[in-house]
């Protein structure tokens, strides 16, 4: 393998480690322990080998599993949510959506290194892995589980990324100062301390004076709302005579879309 070859297939991996530690975390609010070392191949019997296209770019990423393995894996995304599912056939999507999540991720970064636009997609399943690829043995610990997996790269890909980067004249504009743009963008943020249904011939009997009982106790936390979407949970203090909001936990995407208003 040529240097630059080399070069490519390890950011590529590395990549791909920390994007998938990252989507553990988000939906299990845990980060797991991710390493990965190089294999001559990688094969499962009975497994799941799932292969990712990308736009723009030739080749594609290959994620092979045991079925123990990713049924391990969608298993601890399916406990942060709250269900206790061991059904393979019910799991396989949430191991599908951590797969995607993990692999859209890895186009971002393609993205930023080849100045333009690149996307995950037309994802699907093999029966075979493709002999002219690199492979590497990627570990997962989360906690007592313990996971592996093979992810693999096709020549194509890698050499798409060894080409000689373009003249300046020649870049693409810079979608980094185009993505700044969006951090000016003013969200609305408000903190619920509570909810309640009222019949609307109570709310018609409200006047100066009328209690209206929340579902929440005095010392519940109160909720952080961005956007009508419940992100993050704390505690009430005062700020130089002004109320404000202690954050004490940011919930999981799971619980964000359950909470939805």
């Amino acid at each position: 393998m040529s240097a630059a070859r080399a070069a490519v297939h390890d950011w590529l991996f590395r990549e791909f480690t920390s994007r998938i530690a990252t989507a553990f975390e988000t939906v299990t609010g845990e980060r797991p322990v991710v390493s990965h070392a190089e294999s001559p191949g990688f094969s499962v019997s009975g497994g799941l080998q799932w292969r990712q296209p990308f736009s723009s770019v030739p080749g594609a990423f290959w994620a092979v599993a045991a079925e123990s393995d990713w049924v391990a894996a969608a298993g601890c995304v399916a406990r942060a949510a709250g269900i206790e599912e061991q059904d393979p056939a019910k799991l396989k999507p949430e191991y599908l959506e951590l797969l995607n999540q993990t692999l859209a991720a890895v186009a971002q970064a393609m993205s930023e290194r080849a100045g333009r636009e690149v996307l995950s997609q037309g994802g699907e399943e093999s029966g075979s892995t493709p002999a002219e690829a690199e492979w590497a043995t990627v570990q997962v610990r989360l906690g007592e589980v313990a996971m592996q997996f093979g992810v693999g790269l096709e020549f194509a890909l890698l050499d798409e990324f060894v080409k000689e980067p373009k003249p300046e004249s020649e870049a693409p504009p810079d979608r980094a100062t185009t993505f700044d743009l969006l951090f000016d963008v003013e969200l609305p943020v408000s903190v619920s301390f509570g909810r309640a249904q009222v019949p609307l011939k109570d709310v018609l009997k409200l006047n100066t004076g009328s209690i209206i009982e929340l579902n929440r106790a005095i010392g519940d936390p109160v909720e952080v709302i961005v956007n009508n979407c419940v992100i993050a949970r704390g505690e009430v203090v005062v700020v130089e005579g002004n109320f404000g909001v202690r954050i004490q936990q940011v919930i999981s995407r799971q619980e964000r879309l359950r909470t939805l208003t």
